[in-house]
């Protein structure tokens, strides 16, 4: 459901010194962040090939689901982590019943998605408390790309991303379904924590 797997390899094994830079400290926030939620149960939506999983595998809770619509994906993302339970879904209907997760995570996906605010309902409803999703910060991350020399021909527009999203586009699609507890950056990134919507 993620990026692919040739463009989201190469982000990862990326040997420009910036750029690890970056993504050492996205996932320092999010670990950050995670901390103090302290959940006992997760779903990771949209593992692609499991890198955030490895990351953040000594944050987590024993009880882990995780999901990509790409075989391949959980092909890969299977190695070398043999308690996950990894499975073959698409975000837009999650197998599972409601509230059967703490935390759901949800990273670097939304941008990707024909219909975004379809996944936010699916992810809300297995959602028992905690969401953490991240998503590009436009237009920096596109500006990134171009000054790296990525994607010059599309002005550093990444060609899977299908949505353009900053603080005020975000906030918008999250608030019909979440209460948002927090906005963080960590550029080029922008990660949001929230909470489902509770009827009292």
């Amino acid at each position: 459901m993620g990026p692919s797997e040739k463009s989201n390899t190469r982000k990862y094994q990326t040997s420009n010194p910036v750029v690890k830079r970056l993504i050492n400290a996205f996932y320092s926030r999010l670990i950050e962040i995670i901390g103090p939620l302290s959940p006992t149960t997760v779903l990771d939506a949209g593992c692609g090939e499991g890198e955030t999983l490895r990351r953040l595998i000594s944050s987590l809770p024993k009880k882990i689901d995780a999901i990509d619509v790409d075989p391949e994906c959980i092909h890969r993302a299977v190695i070398g982590m043999p308690n996950i339970r990894f499975s073959v879904q698409t975000i837009y209907d999650l197998h599972f019943e409601p509230d059967s997760f703490d935390l759901v995570l949800c990273l670097e996906v939304l941008e990707h998605l024909q219909f975004p605010e379809k996944a936010v309902i699916e992810l809300a409803r297995v959602c028992r408390k905690d969401l953490i999703i991240s998503v590009p910060h436009e237009p920096l991350f596109r500006i990134g790309s171009f000054l790296r020399g990525k994607y010059i021909s599309r002005l550093g527009n990444h060609p899977e991303h299908l949505w353009k999203w900053n603080r005020e586009s975000i906030k918008g699609l999250l608030a019909k379904k979440l209460d948002l507890i927090q906005i963080y950056s960590s550029l080029p990134w922008l990660l949001i924590h929230a909470r489902k919507h509770r009827i009292e």
